[in-house]
């Protein structure tokens, strides 16, 4: 199986900065595309920020500019830096990522269990 673990989150004042991460483990072959989404209370989970393999990457246009999501490869690690939070970032994020856990299985989506955000203003 496969597990995906976040941490970082916490109370920040608005214009604060949090560094999340997200360390996957147990049987991987190999990673491709890893991520970020949130939920807020009463609405629905949505992209945050997502990496390939390679470093590409792609943002929701609601951060550009303040998040930057970066991974290491031999750790299976994906992280998100965040800046000049606002109070509308507060919400639960999760760490996603697409993983072939051997080369003779297709790749499968995990989740981690949410790390909490909460910018005060």
């Amino acid at each position: 199986q496969v597990q995906l673990v976040e941490s970082g989150g916490g109370l920040v004042q608005a214009g604060g900065s949090l560094r999340l991460s997200c360390a996957a483990s147990g049987r991987i072959a190999s990673i491709a595309d890893m991520g970020w989404y949130r939920e807020a209370p009463g609405k629905q989970r949505e992209l945050v920020a997502t990496i390939s393999f390679g470093g590409s990457t792609n943002y929701a246009d609601f951060v550009k500019g303040r998040f930057t999501i970066s991974r290491d490869n031999a750790k299976n690690t994906v992280y998100l830096q965040m800046n000049s939070l606002k109070a509308e970032d507060t919400a639960a994020y999760y760490c996603n990522a697409d993983v072939r856990q051997t080369i003779w299985r297709p790749r499968s989506q995990y989740w981690g269990q949410g790390t909490q955000v909460t910018v005060s203003s």
